[in-house]
Protein backbone atom coordinates (compact mmCIF):
# COMPACT_ATOMS: atom_id res chain seq x y z
CA UNK A 1 0.00 0.00 0.00
CA UNK A 2 1.31 3.46 -0.88
CA UNK A 3 -1.31 5.57 0.89
CA UNK A 4 -1.05 6.92 4.42
CA UNK A 5 -3.88 7.45 6.91
CA UNK A 6 -3.83 11.13 5.95
CA UNK A 7 -4.35 10.26 2.28
CA UNK A 8 -7.27 7.95 3.04
CA UNK A 9 -8.76 10.64 5.30
CA UNK A 10 -8.66 13.23 2.50
CA UNK A 11 -10.32 10.82 0.09
CA UNK A 12 -13.01 9.84 2.61
CA UNK A 13 -13.76 13.46 3.55
CA UNK A 14 -14.23 14.44 -0.09
CA UNK A 15 -16.53 11.49 -0.80
CA UNK A 16 -18.74 12.35 2.18
CA UNK A 17 -19.06 16.01 1.13
CA UNK A 18 -19.78 15.07 -2.49
CA UNK A 19 -22.38 12.46 -1.62
CA UNK A 20 -24.13 14.75 0.86
CA UNK A 21 -24.36 17.56 -1.70
CA UNK A 22 -25.69 15.24 -4.38
CA UNK A 23 -28.32 13.63 -2.15
CA UNK A 24 -29.41 17.04 -0.80
CA UNK A 25 -30.60 18.02 -4.29
CA UNK A 26 -33.18 15.22 -4.27
CA UNK A 27 -35.70 17.54 -2.64
CA UNK A 28 -35.78 19.79 -5.71
CA UNK A 29 -36.66 17.04 -8.23
CA UNK A 30 -40.35 17.31 -9.04
CA UNK A 31 -40.50 15.62 -12.43
CA UNK A 32 -38.58 14.28 -15.43
CA UNK A 33 -37.74 17.78 -16.72
CA UNK A 34 -36.00 18.61 -13.43
CA UNK A 35 -34.37 15.16 -13.36
CA UNK A 36 -33.11 15.15 -16.96
CA UNK A 37 -32.41 18.78 -17.92
CA UNK A 38 -32.43 20.64 -14.57
CA UNK A 39 -35.59 22.54 -15.49
CA UNK A 40 -33.65 24.26 -18.32
CA UNK A 41 -32.27 26.86 -15.90
CA UNK A 42 -28.51 26.26 -16.26
CA UNK A 43 -26.49 29.51 -16.40
CA UNK A 44 -23.16 30.03 -18.14
CA UNK A 45 -20.82 29.48 -15.18
CA UNK A 46 -22.61 26.39 -13.94
CA UNK A 47 -22.74 25.07 -17.48
CA UNK A 48 -18.99 25.56 -17.98
CA UNK A 49 -18.17 23.79 -14.73
CA UNK A 50 -20.59 20.94 -15.45
CA UNK A 51 -19.44 20.51 -19.05
CA UNK A 52 -15.78 20.60 -18.10
CA UNK A 53 -16.21 18.21 -15.16
CA UNK A 54 -18.34 15.70 -17.07
CA UNK A 55 -15.99 15.64 -20.06
CA UNK A 56 -12.84 15.19 -17.94
CA UNK A 57 -13.26 11.83 -16.30
CA UNK A 58 -10.71 9.44 -14.87
CA UNK A 59 -10.96 7.51 -18.12
CA UNK A 60 -10.02 10.78 -19.88
CA UNK A 61 -6.90 11.14 -17.78
CA UNK A 62 -5.99 7.51 -18.49
CA UNK A 63 -6.44 7.55 -22.26
CA UNK A 64 -4.78 10.95 -22.74
CA UNK A 65 -1.86 9.82 -20.57
CA UNK A 66 -1.64 6.69 -22.72
CA UNK A 67 -1.47 8.91 -25.80
CA UNK A 68 1.30 10.88 -24.10
CA UNK A 69 3.21 7.70 -23.24
CA UNK A 70 2.96 6.36 -26.79
CA UNK A 71 3.14 9.58 -28.84
CA UNK A 72 4.66 12.24 -26.60
CA UNK A 73 3.23 15.75 -26.78
CA UNK A 74 1.84 15.02 -30.24
CA UNK A 75 -0.83 13.01 -28.44
CA UNK A 76 -2.41 16.26 -27.21
CA UNK A 77 -3.29 17.29 -30.79
CA UNK A 78 -6.76 15.79 -30.41
CA UNK A 79 -7.48 18.29 -27.62
CA UNK A 80 -6.44 21.23 -29.80
CA UNK A 81 -8.75 20.07 -32.57
CA UNK A 82 -11.62 19.67 -30.12
CA UNK A 83 -11.07 23.14 -28.65
CA UNK A 84 -11.12 24.74 -32.11
CA UNK A 85 -14.28 22.85 -33.05
CA UNK A 86 -16.00 23.86 -29.83
CA UNK A 87 -15.09 27.51 -30.14
CA UNK A 88 -16.20 27.61 -33.77
CA UNK A 89 -19.57 26.05 -32.92
CA UNK A 90 -20.00 28.42 -29.98
CA UNK A 91 -19.16 31.40 -32.19
CA UNK A 92 -21.49 30.51 -35.06
CA UNK A 93 -24.21 28.59 -33.23
CA UNK A 94 -23.89 25.83 -35.85
CA UNK A 95 -26.43 23.12 -34.92
CA UNK A 96 -26.59 24.00 -31.21
CA UNK A 97 -28.51 27.25 -31.84
CA UNK A 98 -31.52 25.77 -33.62
CA UNK A 99 -31.29 22.66 -31.44
CA UNK A 100 -31.71 24.68 -28.24
CA UNK A 101 -34.53 26.73 -29.78
CA UNK A 102 -36.38 23.53 -30.63
CA UNK A 103 -37.06 22.85 -26.94
CA UNK A 104 -36.39 19.10 -27.24
CA UNK A 105 -34.95 16.99 -24.42
CA UNK A 106 -32.79 14.73 -26.63
CA UNK A 107 -31.49 14.86 -30.20
CA UNK A 108 -33.63 11.98 -31.57
CA UNK A 109 -36.75 13.82 -30.38
CA UNK A 110 -36.02 16.48 -33.03
CA UNK A 111 -36.09 13.85 -35.78
CA UNK A 112 -39.73 12.93 -35.16
CA UNK A 113 -40.96 16.28 -36.50
CA UNK A 114 -38.92 15.93 -39.69
CA UNK A 115 -38.55 12.20 -40.38
CA UNK A 116 -41.24 10.46 -38.32
CA UNK A 117 -41.41 8.32 -35.19
CA UNK A 118 -39.59 5.23 -36.63
CA UNK A 119 -36.52 7.34 -37.44
CA UNK A 120 -36.60 8.88 -33.98
CA UNK A 121 -36.74 5.41 -32.43
CA UNK A 122 -33.93 3.97 -34.56
CA UNK A 123 -31.77 7.04 -33.96
CA UNK A 124 -32.37 6.69 -30.23
CA UNK A 125 -31.34 3.03 -30.42
CA UNK A 126 -28.05 3.92 -32.13
CA UNK A 127 -27.41 6.73 -29.64
CA UNK A 128 -27.84 4.34 -26.72
CA UNK A 129 -25.85 1.56 -28.39
CA UNK A 130 -22.89 3.80 -29.17
CA UNK A 131 -23.05 5.66 -25.86
CA UNK A 132 -23.33 2.64 -23.57
CA UNK A 133 -20.64 0.67 -25.43
CA UNK A 134 -18.43 3.75 -25.29
CA UNK A 135 -18.95 4.00 -21.55
CA UNK A 136 -18.47 0.25 -21.11
CA UNK A 137 -14.75 0.52 -20.31
CA UNK A 138 -14.96 3.52 -17.95
CA UNK A 139 -15.24 1.55 -14.74
CA UNK A 140 -12.44 -0.85 -15.68
CA UNK A 141 -10.01 1.87 -16.75
CA UNK A 142 -10.87 3.98 -13.70
CA UNK A 143 -10.43 0.96 -11.46
CA UNK A 144 -7.03 0.25 -13.01
CA UNK A 145 -5.89 3.77 -12.13
CA UNK A 146 -6.88 3.35 -8.48
CA UNK A 147 -5.28 -0.10 -8.25
CA UNK A 148 -1.91 1.05 -9.58
CA UNK A 149 -1.77 4.44 -7.86
CA UNK A 150 -2.74 3.09 -4.43
CA UNK A 151 -0.84 -0.20 -4.55
CA UNK A 152 -3.97 -2.28 -4.00
CA UNK A 153 -3.78 -5.88 -5.25
CA UNK A 154 -5.09 -6.51 -8.78
CA UNK A 155 -7.97 -8.65 -7.52
CA UNK A 156 -9.42 -5.51 -5.88
CA UNK A 157 -10.28 -4.14 -9.35
CA UNK A 158 -13.75 -5.68 -9.41
CA UNK A 159 -14.56 -4.37 -5.92
CA UNK A 160 -13.40 -0.86 -6.87
CA UNK A 161 -15.56 -0.91 -10.01
CA UNK A 162 -18.66 -1.90 -8.04
CA UNK A 163 -17.91 0.61 -5.27
CA UNK A 164 -17.48 3.51 -7.71
CA UNK A 165 -20.70 2.63 -9.46
CA UNK A 166 -22.65 2.35 -6.19
CA UNK A 167 -21.58 5.82 -5.06
CA UNK A 168 -22.47 7.41 -8.38
CA UNK A 169 -25.80 5.63 -8.67
CA UNK A 170 -26.88 6.77 -5.23
CA UNK A 171 -26.88 10.49 -5.87
CA UNK A 172 -27.64 10.30 -9.61
CA UNK A 173 -30.76 8.18 -9.11
CA UNK A 174 -32.01 10.46 -6.35
CA UNK A 175 -31.22 13.91 -7.73
CA UNK A 176 -30.75 13.49 -11.50
CA UNK A 177 -29.30 16.45 -13.40
CA UNK A 178 -29.65 18.75 -10.38
CA UNK A 179 -27.36 16.48 -8.35
CA UNK A 180 -25.04 16.13 -11.32
CA UNK A 181 -24.72 19.92 -11.65
CA UNK A 182 -23.99 20.46 -7.94
CA UNK A 183 -21.47 17.64 -7.67
CA UNK A 184 -19.92 18.64 -11.01
CA UNK A 185 -19.21 22.09 -9.58
CA UNK A 186 -17.46 20.60 -6.54
CA UNK A 187 -15.59 18.12 -8.69
CA UNK A 188 -14.52 20.83 -11.13
CA UNK A 189 -12.81 22.73 -8.31
CA UNK A 190 -11.15 19.70 -6.70
CA UNK A 191 -10.07 18.14 -9.98
CA UNK A 192 -8.73 21.39 -11.42
CA UNK A 193 -6.55 21.96 -8.38
CA UNK A 194 -5.38 18.33 -8.31
CA UNK A 195 -4.35 18.23 -11.97
CA UNK A 196 -2.50 21.56 -11.84
CA UNK A 197 -0.66 20.50 -8.67
CA UNK A 198 0.26 17.15 -10.23
CA UNK A 199 1.57 18.90 -13.35
CA UNK A 200 3.83 21.12 -11.25
CA UNK A 201 5.19 18.11 -9.34
CA UNK A 202 5.75 16.10 -12.52
CA UNK A 203 7.75 18.91 -14.12
CA UNK A 204 9.67 19.39 -10.86
CA UNK A 205 10.47 15.67 -10.72
CA UNK A 206 11.63 15.25 -14.32
CA UNK A 207 12.57 18.80 -15.30
CA UNK A 208 11.08 20.43 -18.38
CA UNK A 209 14.30 20.57 -20.41
CA UNK A 210 15.15 16.99 -19.42
CA UNK A 211 11.68 15.81 -20.43
CA UNK A 212 11.88 17.41 -23.86
CA UNK A 213 15.44 16.25 -24.43
CA UNK A 214 14.78 12.66 -23.39
CA UNK A 215 11.68 12.43 -25.55
CA UNK A 216 13.68 13.65 -28.51
CA UNK A 217 16.64 11.31 -28.09
CA UNK A 218 14.27 8.42 -27.42
CA UNK A 219 12.71 9.18 -30.79
CA UNK A 220 15.90 9.52 -32.82
CA UNK A 221 17.57 6.54 -31.15
CA UNK A 222 20.56 8.34 -29.58
CA UNK A 223 19.95 7.25 -25.98
CA UNK A 224 23.22 6.20 -24.38
CA UNK A 225 21.67 4.54 -21.33
CA UNK A 226 19.86 1.80 -23.22
CA UNK A 227 16.44 3.20 -22.27
CA UNK A 228 13.20 2.75 -24.18
CA UNK A 229 12.70 3.85 -27.75
CA UNK A 230 9.67 5.98 -28.62
CA UNK A 231 8.16 4.67 -31.82
CA UNK A 232 6.23 7.85 -32.60
CA UNK A 233 7.42 11.39 -33.27
CA UNK A 234 6.84 13.15 -29.91
CA UNK A 235 6.31 16.66 -31.29
CA UNK A 236 5.01 16.38 -34.87
CA UNK A 237 1.52 14.85 -35.05
CA UNK A 238 1.55 14.96 -38.88
CA UNK A 239 4.61 12.67 -39.08
CA UNK A 240 3.87 9.25 -40.55
CA UNK A 241 5.06 7.55 -37.37
CA UNK A 242 2.73 9.68 -35.25
CA UNK A 243 -0.98 10.36 -35.82
CA UNK A 244 -0.57 11.16 -39.51
CA UNK A 245 -2.65 13.25 -41.87
CA UNK A 246 -5.40 10.69 -42.30
CA UNK A 247 -6.00 10.34 -38.59
CA UNK A 248 -6.00 14.12 -38.04
CA UNK A 249 -8.47 14.77 -40.87
CA UNK A 250 -10.80 12.14 -39.39
CA UNK A 251 -10.47 13.82 -35.99
CA UNK A 252 -11.42 17.22 -37.43
CA UNK A 253 -14.73 15.86 -38.70
CA UNK A 254 -15.16 13.68 -35.62
CA UNK A 255 -14.69 16.56 -33.17
CA UNK A 256 -17.18 18.79 -35.00
CA UNK A 257 -19.65 15.93 -34.67
CA UNK A 258 -18.78 15.46 -31.00
CA UNK A 259 -19.42 19.06 -29.95
CA UNK A 260 -22.73 19.21 -31.83
CA UNK A 261 -24.04 15.67 -31.42
CA UNK A 262 -22.49 13.88 -28.41
CA UNK A 263 -25.54 13.67 -26.17
CA UNK A 264 -23.71 14.26 -22.86
CA UNK A 265 -22.40 17.58 -24.18
CA UNK A 266 -25.61 18.51 -25.95
CA UNK A 267 -27.57 17.80 -22.75
CA UNK A 268 -25.86 20.90 -21.31
CA UNK A 269 -26.99 22.88 -24.34
CA UNK A 270 -30.55 21.65 -23.84
CA UNK A 271 -30.36 22.49 -20.12
CA UNK A 272 -29.17 26.06 -20.77
CA UNK A 273 -31.50 29.00 -20.18
CA UNK A 274 -31.45 30.03 -23.82
CA UNK A 275 -29.50 29.79 -27.06
CA UNK A 276 -27.07 32.60 -26.24
CA UNK A 277 -26.22 30.98 -22.89
CA UNK A 278 -25.39 27.74 -24.69
CA UNK A 279 -23.15 29.52 -27.22
CA UNK A 280 -21.31 31.49 -24.54
CA UNK A 281 -20.81 28.29 -22.55
CA UNK A 282 -19.13 26.66 -25.55
CA UNK A 283 -16.91 29.63 -26.36
CA UNK A 284 -15.72 30.12 -22.79
CA UNK A 285 -15.00 26.45 -22.11
CA UNK A 286 -13.30 25.67 -25.44
CA UNK A 287 -9.69 26.27 -24.37
CA UNK A 288 -10.24 24.06 -21.34
CA UNK A 289 -10.23 21.07 -23.68
CA UNK A 290 -6.63 21.79 -24.67
CA UNK A 291 -5.59 21.34 -21.05
CA UNK A 292 -7.90 18.33 -20.80
CA UNK A 293 -5.58 16.54 -23.23
CA UNK A 294 -2.26 18.32 -22.74
CA UNK A 295 -1.79 17.94 -18.97
CA UNK A 296 -2.55 14.20 -18.74
CA UNK A 297 -0.42 13.72 -21.89
CA UNK A 298 2.37 15.40 -19.92
CA UNK A 299 1.91 12.77 -17.18
CA UNK A 300 2.15 9.97 -19.75
CA UNK A 301 5.21 11.42 -21.46
CA UNK A 302 6.92 11.88 -18.08
CA UNK A 303 6.09 8.26 -17.19
CA UNK A 304 7.76 7.11 -20.41
CA UNK A 305 10.91 9.10 -19.65
CA UNK A 306 10.96 7.95 -16.02
CA UNK A 307 10.60 4.23 -16.71
CA UNK A 308 12.91 4.40 -19.74
CA UNK A 309 15.61 5.74 -17.43
CA UNK A 310 14.97 2.93 -14.93
CA UNK A 311 15.33 -0.06 -17.19
CA UNK A 312 11.89 -0.03 -18.81
CA UNK A 313 8.40 -0.82 -17.58
CA UNK A 314 8.18 -3.22 -14.63
CA UNK A 315 6.41 -6.51 -15.25
CA UNK A 316 2.63 -6.16 -15.26
CA UNK A 317 2.57 -2.56 -16.51
CA UNK A 318 1.76 -1.31 -19.99
CA UNK A 319 1.26 2.07 -21.69
CA UNK A 320 -2.17 2.38 -20.06
CA UNK A 321 -1.13 1.68 -16.47
CA UNK A 322 2.33 3.29 -16.54
CA UNK A 323 1.03 6.75 -15.59
CA UNK A 324 -0.69 5.83 -12.28
CA UNK A 325 2.30 3.67 -11.29
CA UNK A 326 4.58 6.64 -12.01
CA UNK A 327 2.47 9.06 -9.96
CA UNK A 328 2.58 6.62 -7.04
CA UNK A 329 6.38 6.96 -7.01
CA UNK A 330 6.65 10.76 -7.06
CA UNK A 331 3.66 12.21 -5.19
CA UNK A 332 4.29 12.86 -1.47
CA UNK A 333 2.02 11.93 1.43
CA UNK A 334 -1.09 14.09 1.54
CA UNK A 335 -0.68 15.24 -2.04
CA UNK A 336 -1.39 11.78 -3.43
CA UNK A 337 -4.59 11.65 -1.36
CA UNK A 338 -5.66 15.00 -2.76
CA UNK A 339 -4.87 13.91 -6.31
CA UNK A 340 -6.81 10.67 -5.92
CA UNK A 341 -9.75 12.64 -4.53
CA UNK A 342 -9.59 14.81 -7.65
CA UNK A 343 -9.44 11.75 -9.90
CA UNK A 344 -12.38 10.20 -8.06
CA UNK A 345 -14.16 13.50 -8.62
CA UNK A 346 -13.49 13.14 -12.33
CA UNK A 347 -14.73 9.55 -12.44
CA UNK A 348 -17.90 10.23 -10.47
CA UNK A 349 -18.72 13.34 -12.47
CA UNK A 350 -18.34 11.61 -15.81
CA UNK A 351 -20.19 8.45 -14.78
CA UNK A 352 -23.12 10.35 -13.28
CA UNK A 353 -23.54 12.62 -16.31
CA UNK A 354 -23.28 9.75 -18.77
CA UNK A 355 -25.62 7.43 -16.87
CA UNK A 356 -28.25 10.15 -16.73
CA UNK A 357 -27.85 11.00 -20.41
CA UNK A 358 -28.26 7.48 -21.78
CA UNK A 359 -31.15 6.72 -19.42
CA UNK A 360 -32.90 9.88 -20.62
CA UNK A 361 -32.52 8.83 -24.26
CA UNK A 362 -33.95 5.36 -23.54
CA UNK A 363 -36.88 6.89 -21.66
CA UNK A 364 -37.57 9.72 -24.07
CA UNK A 365 -36.87 8.12 -27.45
CA UNK A 366 -37.22 4.35 -27.10
CA UNK A 367 -39.94 3.85 -24.51
CA UNK A 368 -42.22 6.90 -24.61
CA UNK A 369 -42.95 6.73 -28.40
CA UNK A 370 -44.22 3.15 -27.81
CA UNK A 371 -46.42 3.97 -24.81
CA UNK A 372 -50.06 4.32 -25.83
CA UNK A 373 -51.45 5.64 -22.57
CA UNK A 374 -49.72 8.59 -20.90
CA UNK A 375 -47.80 7.71 -17.75
CA UNK A 376 -48.15 9.73 -14.57
CA UNK A 377 -45.34 12.06 -13.55
CA UNK A 378 -44.17 9.86 -10.63
CA UNK A 379 -44.24 6.78 -12.87
CA UNK A 380 -42.09 8.46 -15.53
CA UNK A 381 -39.60 9.61 -12.91
CA UNK A 382 -39.41 6.12 -11.38
CA UNK A 383 -38.89 4.59 -14.82
CA UNK A 384 -35.99 6.94 -15.58
CA UNK A 385 -34.36 6.15 -12.25
CA UNK A 386 -34.70 2.41 -12.88
CA UNK A 387 -33.06 2.86 -16.28
CA UNK A 388 -30.06 4.58 -14.66
CA UNK A 389 -29.65 1.57 -12.36
CA UNK A 390 -30.04 -0.93 -15.22
CA UNK A 391 -27.35 0.77 -17.31
CA UNK A 392 -25.05 0.80 -14.29
CA UNK A 393 -25.41 -2.95 -13.77
CA UNK A 394 -24.72 -3.60 -17.46
CA UNK A 395 -21.56 -1.50 -17.31
CA UNK A 396 -20.11 -3.59 -14.48
CA UNK A 397 -20.51 -6.84 -16.40
CA UNK A 398 -19.37 -5.37 -19.72
CA UNK A 399 -16.29 -3.86 -18.09
CA UNK A 400 -15.37 -7.19 -16.55
CA UNK A 401 -15.95 -9.32 -19.65
CA UNK A 402 -14.78 -7.16 -22.58
CA UNK A 403 -11.05 -7.44 -23.33
CA UNK A 404 -9.82 -3.99 -24.32
CA UNK A 405 -7.09 -4.22 -26.94
CA UNK A 406 -4.99 -1.37 -28.26
CA UNK A 407 -5.35 2.31 -27.48
CA UNK A 408 -8.25 3.35 -25.21
CA UNK A 409 -8.87 6.58 -27.13
CA UNK A 410 -9.23 4.70 -30.42
CA UNK A 411 -11.83 2.40 -28.83
CA UNK A 412 -13.78 5.37 -27.45
CA UNK A 413 -13.65 7.33 -30.70
CA UNK A 414 -14.79 4.42 -32.84
CA UNK A 415 -17.60 3.32 -30.51
CA UNK A 416 -18.75 6.93 -30.41
CA UNK A 417 -18.77 6.84 -34.20
CA UNK A 418 -21.49 4.15 -34.07
CA UNK A 419 -23.96 6.96 -33.70
CA UNK A 420 -21.99 10.18 -34.13
CA UNK A 421 -21.55 9.84 -37.88
CA UNK A 422 -25.15 8.91 -38.63
CA UNK A 423 -26.89 11.15 -36.08
CA UNK A 424 -24.66 14.10 -37.01
CA UNK A 425 -25.68 13.54 -40.63
CA UNK A 426 -29.36 13.45 -39.68
CA UNK A 427 -29.04 16.50 -37.47
CA UNK A 428 -27.35 18.65 -40.10
CA UNK A 429 -29.79 17.46 -42.77
CA UNK A 430 -32.87 18.04 -40.58
CA UNK A 431 -31.79 21.58 -39.75
CA UNK A 432 -30.25 22.74 -43.03
CA UNK A 433 -31.36 20.57 -46.00
CA UNK A 434 -35.07 20.74 -46.94
CA UNK A 435 -34.71 17.84 -49.42
CA UNK A 436 -33.72 15.33 -46.72
CA UNK A 437 -36.36 12.67 -46.07
CA UNK A 438 -36.93 9.59 -43.93
CA UNK A 439 -35.53 7.19 -46.54
CA UNK A 440 -32.22 9.01 -46.52
CA UNK A 441 -32.36 9.10 -42.72
CA UNK A 442 -32.78 5.32 -42.47
CA UNK A 443 -29.94 4.77 -44.96
CA UNK A 444 -27.64 7.13 -43.06
CA UNK A 445 -28.34 5.44 -39.71
CA UNK A 446 -27.64 1.93 -41.00
CA UNK A 447 -24.64 2.73 -43.20
CA UNK A 448 -23.03 4.99 -40.60
CA UNK A 449 -22.84 2.16 -38.07
CA UNK A 450 -21.20 -0.40 -40.36
CA UNK A 451 -17.60 0.82 -40.01
CA UNK A 452 -17.49 1.11 -36.18
CA UNK A 453 -19.32 -2.18 -35.56
CA UNK A 454 -16.99 -3.98 -37.99
CA UNK A 455 -14.03 -2.43 -36.14
CA UNK A 456 -15.27 -3.71 -32.77
CA UNK A 457 -16.03 -7.22 -33.99
CA UNK A 458 -12.92 -7.75 -36.13
CA UNK A 459 -10.39 -6.07 -33.82
CA UNK A 460 -11.71 -8.00 -30.84
CA UNK A 461 -10.93 -11.28 -32.60
CA UNK A 462 -7.73 -10.83 -34.64
CA UNK A 463 -4.13 -10.05 -33.76
CA UNK A 464 -2.70 -6.54 -34.00
CA UNK A 465 -1.20 -7.04 -37.45
CA UNK A 466 -4.63 -7.68 -39.01
CA UNK A 467 -6.69 -5.07 -37.14
CA UNK A 468 -8.65 -2.31 -38.88
CA UNK A 469 -7.13 1.15 -38.43
CA UNK A 470 -9.41 3.41 -36.35
CA UNK A 471 -9.24 6.25 -38.88
CA UNK A 472 -10.44 3.86 -41.60
CA UNK A 473 -13.44 2.74 -39.54
CA UNK A 474 -14.20 6.29 -38.39
CA UNK A 475 -13.84 8.10 -41.69
CA UNK A 476 -15.80 5.42 -43.56
CA UNK A 477 -18.71 5.79 -41.13
CA UNK A 478 -19.03 9.52 -41.91
CA UNK A 479 -18.64 8.95 -45.66
CA UNK A 480 -21.24 6.17 -45.73
CA UNK A 481 -23.69 8.10 -43.54
CA UNK A 482 -23.63 11.21 -45.75
CA UNK A 483 -23.76 9.06 -48.88
CA UNK A 484 -26.80 7.23 -47.54
CA UNK A 485 -28.57 10.48 -46.67
CA UNK A 486 -27.87 12.14 -50.04
CA UNK A 487 -28.61 9.15 -52.27
CA UNK A 488 -31.54 7.92 -50.19
CA UNK A 489 -33.17 11.36 -50.24
CA UNK A 490 -32.56 12.11 -53.91
CA UNK A 491 -33.78 8.80 -55.37
CA UNK A 492 -37.03 8.82 -53.39
CA UNK A 493 -39.95 11.27 -53.44
CA UNK A 494 -39.35 14.65 -51.85
CA UNK A 495 -40.81 15.02 -48.36
CA UNK A 496 -44.24 16.54 -47.99
CA UNK A 497 -43.82 20.12 -46.73
CA UNK A 498 -44.31 20.28 -42.97
CA UNK A 499 -44.08 23.05 -40.43
CA UNK A 500 -40.50 23.79 -39.42
CA UNK A 501 -39.54 21.88 -36.23
CA UNK A 502 -40.25 23.79 -33.05
CA UNK A 503 -37.93 26.75 -32.66
CA UNK A 504 -35.92 25.97 -35.81
CA UNK A 505 -35.38 28.72 -38.35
Amino acid sequence: MTLSILDWGIIGFYLVICMAAGIWMRRYVRGVADFAVAGREMNVNTGIASLAATELGLVTVMYTAQLGYEKGFAGATVGVIMALAMYGVGLTGFVIGPLRRSGVMTIPELFEDRFGTPVRWLAGLFVVLGGVLNMGVYLRVGGEFLVYVTGLPPYALELIMIGLLALVLLYTVLGGMLSVLVTDYLQFLVLGFGIVLTSVLVIYNIGWSTLVQQLWISWDGTRADGGGRLGSHPFNPFHSSSLGWGYILWQVVFQIAVVTTWQTQVSRVLSARDEETAKRMYRRSAFYFVGRFALPALFGAAAFVYFSGHGGLPEGLDSRTAMPAYLATILPVGVIGLVIAGMLAAEMSTDSGYLLTWATVIYNDLIMPCVRRPMSGPARLLLTRCLVCAIGVFLVFYGLLYELKGNVWDYLAVTGNIYLASVFTLLVSALYWPRANRYGAFAALVLGAIGPLTFLIVNGRVDEAHQIAPQVAGASSFGLAFLGMIVGSLVTPAPTPKPTPKGVS
